[in-house]
């Protein structure tokens, strides 16, 4: 059982839990009285949201007990460097309400953030190692690691160092170096690993020098690895608490053991389980609608693909859709997150979008950041076709978006066709007209009677149909027909009530006198 469950279990009934927990966290925190996570991708690629329930998990972590979140990039690999993944992995965060607060765009006191930046750091703690015994100089070719990989391969087994190099004496290797052969610098891994308190995974234990090879730190361009960059900077940024995913969890006894040579107390790790598909599968970076900026750009509000990447998982107190940032702040428990998968279920996100649409709508700052956004892509969209410019005023957008609320669940449905009507007049012939009724400039009569004279009970059903029986020879179910028609030249969508809240007086009348119109002419 992790050892922060033991410790909360044993102090149950206690007063003011939130401060008790937070007392537990520091209890097993390198960095007492200061809570500090991070969260480092690596621009070899976009923001997906695997990576973003990674950082999301940190950052409620550091708001939860008052800490800071540090998003550093990994850039050592610089053969693999997506351009201007570096920009838009921290754009994408401050889009989904996840803002660092140290960054390599607004700095910090234990900068710089970027990896590429720190080979000097790299380099002296690596010398360090090997002036310890603790690394050595490797002077293997490519070819010969190549060889090695292909024997292990034909015989059946895992490919792994055969730890040749540790055993040069040190006049051959002050003759290679003199020589500038080219090499790279590996660490012991040495039998006799402690075991470890995994905060979610409890105790664990890998004995990793029996499975693998010396594992480079320094590369021959000299660039760290993984293993011996994400130590020293967490070593140099006081990193309290590492929070990161599952498939991490293996390598953390390996680096254990470089804390371990070089002296440092190493944070405390919670490995948080992975964030599959809903048919358990891994979710892939090459499936493109898993990208953070896929999302932006389809609609989709931040705090609901937040909401559903937390929903499917574990570690809060209830679990229920709706919820946003503060909410998840107060109701994050760590002590429920658990060691199953996350599965996701992105057909549902519709739904999670719909919801927080909704809260936006209600609110009236977000509401006029709606309002604004909507604004504008009806003039993207419809600019030509506009015949009244009034569906671009603020009060009729709003007007529109709190009846539809509920109903849509993003902007770009109001810009889809069943909802064209609103923004441009729709094109309506009079065959149309006489193949539902012969008394449409009287039944446009009737209603226009009301509009004129401002009754605004002309928009309720009842009075709909009130006007409806006053039709001599027309169906109520073609009246209302006839009345969508010449409100929208649609057969089906909102309720004629509703439309004719949507349009107004003014519009209603418009578009009833050209139905008058096309039935005369008829």
């Amino acid at each position: 059982m992790p050892l922060w469950r033991c410790l909360w279990r044993r102090s149950a009934g206690r007063k003011r839990p939130v401060e008790l927990r937070l007392n537990v966290t520091r209890r097993c925190s390198s960095v007492q009285g200061e809570v500090r996570v991070r969260f480092a991708p690596s621009p070899t690629g976009f923001l997906h949201l695997g990576g973003l329930r990674t950082a999301l998990y940190n950052y409620i972590f550091a708001k939860k007990y008052g800490g800071s979140f540090i998003l550093r990039l990994e850039d050592t690999d610089q053969s693999r460097l997506v351009p201007g993944a570096a920009e838009s992995i921290e754009d994408m965060l401050e889009w989904a309400g996840v803002p660092p607060d140290e960054s390599p765009r607004r700095g910090g006191p234990v900068g710089p953030y970027m990896q590429s930046q720190r080979l000097d750091l790299y380099g002296q703690t690596a010398r360090q190692l090997v002036e310890s015994h603790h690394a050595y100089y490797c002077f293997c070719s490519s070819q010969r690691l190549d060889l090695l990989k292909k024997e292990a391969l034909r015989t059946g087994q895992t490919p792994r160092y055969d730890n040749r190099c540790r055993h040069l004496q040190a006049g051959q290797i002050r003759e290679k170096l003199s020589r500038a052969v080219p090499h790279v610098i590996r660490f012991r891994l040495d039998a006799g690993v402690e075991s470890f308190q995994d905060l979610i995974f409890g105790r664990s234990h890998h004995e990793v020098a029996q499975v693998e090879g010396d594992p480079v730190v320094i590369k021959a361009d000299g660039f760290p690895t993984y293993h011996l960059a994400n130590i020293v900077d967490d070593h140099y940024m006081r990193i309290s608490h590492v929070l990161r995913g599952s498939e991490w969890l293996i390598s953390t006894s390996k680096h254990l053991l470089m804390y371990r040579a070089l002296g440092w107390q190493p944070p405390t790790f919670a490995h948080l389980p992975l964030l599959m598909n809903k048919d358990g599968t891994k979710l892939s970076k090459r499936q493109g609608d898993i990208f953070i900026q896929s999302f932006q750009r389809d609609g989709v509000l931040p705090e609901a693909l937040l909401d559903i990447t937390t929903h499917c998982g574990s570690g809060f107190n209830t679990n229920r859709i709706g919820r946003q940032m503060d909410n998840l702040i107060a109701e994050f428990n760590p002590s429920k997150i658990t060691t199953h998968s996350a599965l996701l279920d992105l057909e549902k996100l519709p739904e999670f979008n719909r919801i927080h649409l909704r809260h936006r709508i209600e609110d009236e700052e977000q509401c006029q950041l709606l309002v604004a956004d909507l604004q504008g892509r009806i003039q993207r969209s419809c600019t030509a076709e506009i015949r009244d410019e009034r569906v671009l005023h603020a009060d009729y957008i709003r007007r529109v978006l709190h009846l539809r609320k509920g109903h849509i669940s993003s902007l770009k449905e109001l810009l889809s066709p069943a909802y064209s009507y609103l923004w441009v007049r729709p094109s309506v012939s009079s065959q149309q007209v006489a193949a539902l009724t012969t008394e449409a400039q009287h039944i446009a009569s009737l209603v226009l009677k009301y509009v004129g004279c401002g009754d605004s009970r002309v928009f309720a059903r009842c009075r709909l149909m009130t006007l409806a029986k006053q039709a001599r020879d027309t169906k109520y179910g073609d009246v209302m027909k006839l009345l969508r028609l010449a409100l929208s030249g649609l057969q089906q969508g909102p309720s004629v009530a509703e439309m004719m809240v949507s349009l107004g007086p003014a519009e209603i009348r418009h578009r009833l006198q050209k139905l008058s119109q096309l039935s005369e002419a008829g």
